[in-house]
C-alpha cells in the first residue's frame, strides 16, 4: 500500500496494489499489519454497505462518546469522499479535506474519531463499504449540516439527493460547544 499525503491531520488515505489481468483484478483491500505500519492503530469491530444512486448524498455523520473510526473505500463506481475536523482543540477544526474513491484506484479513506464524514455518488450507482470501530449506537449517532456555509464542502454540481436526517442537520457553530473531541 502507498500512503497519499493529506492536507488534515488525522485522516488517512491509502492506494493498495491493483493486481489486475485479462480476467479482472486481486487487491488486498485490508491488512491490519499494513494499516499499522501506516499509523492506523484501530480495532474494527463492524463492517458496513451501502448501495446509492448518483448524486446522493450521505453525511456529514458521526459518533459522539466513544466516537466511531471508519476505513471507508467504494467497491462500486465512484464517490466524493468528504471529512471534516471536529476536533475543537485542531488548528483544523471545521475544515475539510475530499478524496475521490471507486472501484478502480481501489484507494480507501481513514476517517479517525473526531471528524465527521460524509459522501456523494458520482457514478449511476456505487456501493460503498467500511468497517468501523465502535459498534453503531442509535444514542450516539450526530450530523453536522452538508450545506453549513460556515465550513463550505464544495460538493459536485449534481441534483443531490438528501435524507430528511441530513437536510435538517445543525450547523457545527451550534453544537461545536457540546463536542466531545
Amino acid at each position: 500500500m502507498e500512503r497519499v499525503s493529506t492536507r488534515l491531520d488525522g485522516p488517512v488515505l491509502l492506494a493498495p496494489r491493483v493486481h489486475a489481468d485479462e480476467r479482472g483484478f486481486f487487491a488486498e483491500t485490508y491488512r491490519r499489519n499494513v494499516w499499522s505500519d501506516a499509523g492506523v492503530e484501530v480495532e474494527f469491530v463492524q463492517d458496513n454497505h451501502s448501495r446509492s444512486r448518483r448524486g446522493t448524498l450521505r453525511g456529514m455523520h458521526f459518533q459522539t462518546a466513544p466516537g466511531q473510526a471508519k476505513l471507508v473505500r467504494c467497491a462500486r463506481g465512484r464517490i466524493l469522499d468528504v471529512v471534516v475536523d471536529l476536533r475543537r482543540a485542531s488548528p483544523t477544526f471545521g475544515e475539510w479535506e475530499a478524496a475521490e474513491l471507486d472501484d478502480e484506484a481501489m484507494r480507501q479513506f481513514f476517517v479517525p474519531v473526531g471528524f465527521a464524514h460524509g459522501f456523494c455518488v458520482l457514478s449511476d450507482v456505487a456501493d460503498v463499504v467500511y468497517k468501523c470501530s465502535s459498534y453503531f449506537d442509535a444514542v450516539t449517532e450526530a450530523g453536522i449540516a452538508y450545506d453549513d456555509p460556515d465550513v463550505g464542502i464544495d460538493w459536485p454540481d449534481l441534483d443531490l439527493v438528501v435524507s430528511e436526517r441530513d437536510r435538517i442537520a445543525p450547523r457545527l457553530a451550534d453544537i461545536a460547544a457540546e463536542l466531545p473531541f
